[in-house]
């Protein structure tokens, strides 16, 4: 509850909205009451007494309040659903913001599919509590309220069944709820597993076809599912048995009514119309109180879900900027990386270990070495990706961790090993981080990255849509796409991670001479896995278990470092073959 209480501050920003919608429903229940009072009298001063212009008066009276009452639901109804819509829409976004400030570390650790159950489902389910059932509570509270008074005001002795009838009656909604809400929570996280399978298949869906898995990954879909099938079983069965219990409470009140009001109509002390204006009062302060029930039901799934979204919004990212942290200043480039230690999470093994270099404005640093040995974390820490466990990364003498994240990262381009399109035209993913960017600025990193070939040969050029995740072009096409998103910026401080992996040796080739003029005067660490790739650089650095175990140029290292030497002679003769064939053939082009 204290989670969903929270929820109402959604409300605010549409607090007009709240308040018509809950002047509404007070009016609309105001009409309601009316109703029954207007059958007493048409009962007892028009069919009993044979006076047809009562009934006829009292007749269109009710048509009326009838009228009124719809006129003034529909306007509740209208008010609740923009005020509900709002809260959903802001807490979307919250929610969508929130997940855009973790740390890479938190997502680390959780699934794309809770992400967006949590989006989407778990926001819904506030949503409507607290658009609509709290005010509906409201409603169901004034009626009730309303009624019984009412009530009391025919006859003391019969409503006094009342208060017997709504003590029972919430009693028993609260046990069926308590018995519920677990459940409701363990839905959300079945829901949870649910997603995570079907976006683990949707974007795999190739690897899934190259191994014939998919009758195993339909197995555990349907495993999944069944769970989630089973706990939905269950609930539906708690709700299936209150309802009619609920029912049976009514039906017990209601004869009770028939029988002590008739026998008081018998004897005289109570009027027809008043048996019936009281029988419907019953069953206005009854309703009102199985809507509590279905409120019930969803505050439960509101609260469960509540929970789950503010454990979200709460979470703290890693990577947090200072409240005083200054903007970096247009850096000229130098790197410094200053007894650095790091572990993706508390009490693991370092993955770096104490490591310290530094690289100078305008050179290019190779970074080399088997799986695991710390590449990909060190360019990690240099756009404060992650935030190092010991010792500090500097930018120009800056500790990043005194900067702002935007100031820092706007000046490094970077190519990841996994490339990433997005839904839309070359055009628009070479221009990404740059949406203004002109047509002409646009073709020379396409050419720089020897992009702009492949792309002149679809029918549309840079209007081609690439589809999702680029699915319409090869690897290396992404791949070069990537490369010019990254030079479109034009940052002081390039890094590209084995950016080259998935082009054959030709076009790595290409790229890397294009790459070599396109890297003069700026700063830059390559991660690579092909000594080919980084025998021009300033300084390589040779890793293994996250520590430095050699650097220095192509040439000090080959004679001094005995893991670079066997790196170099398992790779580079084939490599060093092969592209003096594709040097020759492209001579011979020429």
């Amino acid at each position: 509850m204290k989670q969903l209480l929270r929820s109402f501050r959604y409300l605010k920003s549409y607090w007009y909205l709240a308040i018509g919608s809950l002047f509404s429903i007070l009016l609309a229940t105001g009409a309601m009451l009316l109703i029954p009072r207007l059958q007493q009298l048409i009962i007892d001063e028009g069919i009993v007494v044979g006076n047809i212009s009562a009934v006829v008066s009292f007749t269109m009276a009710m048509i009326g309040v009838a009228l009124t009452r719809a006129l003034f639901q529909f306007g509740q109804g209208a008010l609740a659903a923009r005020a509900a819509q709002g809260v959903a829409y802001d807490m979307r976004n919250d929610v969508y913001d929130r997940i855009q400030s973790l740390s890479f570390s938190y997502h680390d650790q959780v699934h794309t599919g809770q992400l967006l159950t949590r989006a989407t489902s778990d926001v819904e389910r506030v949503q409507r509590f607290v658009g609509r059932g709290a005010i509906m509570l409201l409603s169901a509270v004034f009626m009730i309220g309303g009624s019984v008074a009412l009530l009391f005001s025919i006859n003391a002795q019969l409503a006094r069944v009342m208060l017997v009838m709504v003590p029972v009656t919430l009693v028993l909604f609260a046990i069926f709820a308590r018995a519920a809400l677990p459940l409701f929570r363990a839905v959300q996280q079945k829901l949870d597993d649910l997603n995570t399978v079907l976006q683990e298949n949707f974007a795999g869906i190739r690897v899934i076809k190259s191994f014939v898995r998919e009758a195993h990954e339909a197995k555990r879909y349907e495993t999944v599912n069944l769970e989630f099938y089973d706990l939905n079983i269950r609930v539906n069965n708690i709700l299936s048995l209150a309802f009619p219990t609920i029912f049976g409470v009514l039906n017990i009140a209601t004869l009770a009514i028939y029988w002590m009001g008739g026998m008081q109509v018998i004897e005289g002390t109570l009027s027809l119309g008043e048996l019936v204006a009281f029988a419907g009062y019953l069953l206005m302060a009854f309703f009102p109180v199985l809507m509590i029930g279905f409120i019930v039901t969803m505050l439960s799934s509101a609260s469960a879900s509540a929970v789950r979204i503010f454990e979200l919004l709460d979470a703290q990212s890693e990577v947090v900027e200072q409240p005083n942290a200054i903007a970096l200043p247009p850096v000229k480039g130098h790197i410094a990386f200053e007894n650095v230690t790091f572990r993706y999470y508390e009490g693991g093994e370092p993955v770096l270990d104490e490591v310290s270099f530094g690289v100078e404005p305008g050179q290019t640093l190779a970074l080399l070495g088997t799986t695991g040995s710390g590449k990909s974390t060190i360019i990690n820490l240099i756009p404060r990706f992650y935030d190092v466990r010991e010792g500090c990364v500097r930018v120009d003498g800056y500790d990043i961790r005194e900067v702002t994240l935007e100031s820092l990262r706007s000046q490094i381009g970077i190519v990841l090993q996994e490339t990433n399109l997005f839904d839309g035209t070359i055009r628009d993913n070479i221009a990404f981080g740059h949406p203004h960017a002109k047509d002409d600025e646009i073709e020379r990193v396409a050419r720089a990255a020897e992009a702009h070939d492949f792309i002149m040969r679809f029918p549309n050029g840079y209007e081609t849509h690439v589809g999702e995740r680029g699915v319409n072009l090869s690897g290396g096409q992404k791949q070069r796409i990537a490369i010019a998103r990254a030079l479109l910026l034009d940052p002081a401080i390039l890094i590209l991670d084995d950016a080259t992996s998935s082009v054959d040796l030709s076009t790595e080739y290409r790229i890397q001479r294009a790459l070599a003029n396109l890297m003069k005067g700026r700063t830059s660490i390559v991660v690579a896995q092909r000594v080919a790739t980084v025998l021009n650089a300033d300084q390589i650095l040779v890793l293994d278990q996250g520590r430095i175990l050699g650097r220095g140029t192509h040439e000090e290292l080959i004679r001094t470092n005995e893991l670079y030497a066997e790196i170099y002679s398992s790779q580079l003769q084939d490599d060093r073959h092969l592209m003096q064939k594709v040097e020759t053939a492209g001579e011979v082009t020429q």
